[in-house]
C-alpha cells in the first residue's frame, strides 16, 4: 500500500497508517536524465521501541521492527543489565498505535539494578550510547577475549560478499544496517538488519546467545564504521575477531587492542586493513 501521510497526520499513527511490517511503500517521483517518472519504492520503517523491565521503561530505541526478541536479549546483555540469557525469563512484544513495547520479565535484584540505570533520553537511529549519564557508564568493564580461531583474507571477503547478497531490507530500500556472524571458513550464517547499526549488533548477538554458540568459532562482519562502543559488544560475546565495512576510530582502535580483539576495517572485495592482533588474519 502507498503512504498518502499528509501534514495533518500523526507520523507516529502506525495504525492508522496500516503499518505491517519493516518496508513502507512509499510513491516518490523520481528523475532520471532530466525526465520524471511516477513509482512506487520501498522505504525502510523507523518507529520507536520502548525496552521495559517488570514494566519500568528503561530505554526507547529507534529500530526496524524486525528480529525484536533477538534485539531485547541481545541489548540486555551488551549494556550489561543482566548477566546471561536466563536471566530475562520472559519476553512480551506489545504494538500499539504509537510504537512497540518489549516487556521483559527479571527478578526484583535485576529490575533493581536496571532502575538506577533508567536511560534519560531517545536513543535515536544513529546512537549506541544515548541517554548515558556518566563516563562510567558509556566505557563499560573490558572484557579480555579470548584466542580465537585464525582466519584468511580470502574467508572475510567472501563472508563481506555473501552478506551484499543477503541484506533483504537494504537491497530494496538502501538505508538499512546488516551485522552478520560468519564461521573461520567466511561461512555466512546469521545475518540481522536494522536501521540503526547498533541495534542490527545487538539483534545478532541476541540471536548467538540463543543458540550457545562459541564466539571463539568465527567473526563478526558489518555493514557500518567500527566505533568504540560496537567493539564493546563484541567482547561482550567474546568474538575475537570484527570486520567493518568502514574504518574504524581512534578509541575503537585502542580498546580492540587492549581486549585482543582483531579489528579489521575498510573490509571490501579488493582490500582491507588490520589494525589490531593481526596475526589472527593471514593469506590463503
Amino acid at each position: 500500500m502507498a503512504s498518502d501521510l499528509d501534514e495533518t497526520q500523526d507520523p507516529l499513527d502506525l495504525l492508522r497508517l496500516g503499518y505491517a511490517g519493516p518496508l513502507l511503500q512509499h510513491k516518490v517521483r523520481r528523475w532520471e536524465q532530466r525526465e520524471a517518472v511516477e513509482r512506487i519504492e520501498p522505504v525502510a520503517e523507523e518507529i520507536p521501541v520502548t525496552i521495559a523491565y517488570n514494566r519500568l521503561p528503561h530505554a526507547v530505541m529507534m529500530a526496524t521492527p524486525t528480529d525484536l526478541e533477538d534485539f531485547a536479549l541481545g541489548f540486555s546483555i551488551t549494556e550489561e543489565l543482566i548477566g546471561s540469557p536466563s536471566e530475562l525469563k520472559t519476553l512480551e512484544v506489545v504494538r500499539y498505535s504509537r510504537g512497540i513495547e518489549l516487556l521483559a520479565s527479571v527478578s526484583d535484584e535485576v529490575a533493581a539494578a536496571v532502575k538506577e540505570r533508567t536511560r534519560r533520553l531517545t536513543g535515536r537511529t544513529g546512537c549506541g550510547i544515548c541517554g548515558a549519564d556518566s563516563v562510567a557508564a558509556v566505557f563499560k568493564e573490558l572484557r579480555p577475549v579470548a584466542p580465537g580461531a585464525v582466519v584468511t583474507v580470502d574467508a572475510i571477503h567472501k563472508a563481506l560478499l555473501a552478506l551484499n547478497e543477503r541484506q533483504t531490507y537494504n537491497a530494496a530500500t538502501g538505508t538499512v544496517h546488516a551485522a552478520a556472524w560468519a564461521t573461520a571458513q567466511g561461512e555466512l550464517q546469521d545475518v540481522r538488519e536494522d536501521v540503526g547499526r547498533h541495534n542490527a549488533l545487538d539483534k545478532l548477538i541476541g540471536a548467538l546467545l540463543k543458540r550457545d554458540l562459541d564466539a571463539r568459532s568465527g567473526f563478526v562482519v558489518l555493514t557500518s564504521r567500527a566505533s568504540f562502543e560496537m567493539i564493546q559488544k563484541v567482547t561482550v560475546l567474546g568474538a575475537p575477531l570484527m570486520a567493518a565495512i568502514s574504518g574504524p576510530t581512534g578509541l575503537a582502535i585502542r580498546i580492540a587492542q587492549q581486549a585482543g580483539v582483531t579489528l579489521v576495517g575498510f573490509a571490501r572485495p579488493d582490500r582491507l586493513s588490520v589494525y589490531t592482533h593481526p596475526e589472527r588474519v593471514v593469506l590463503s
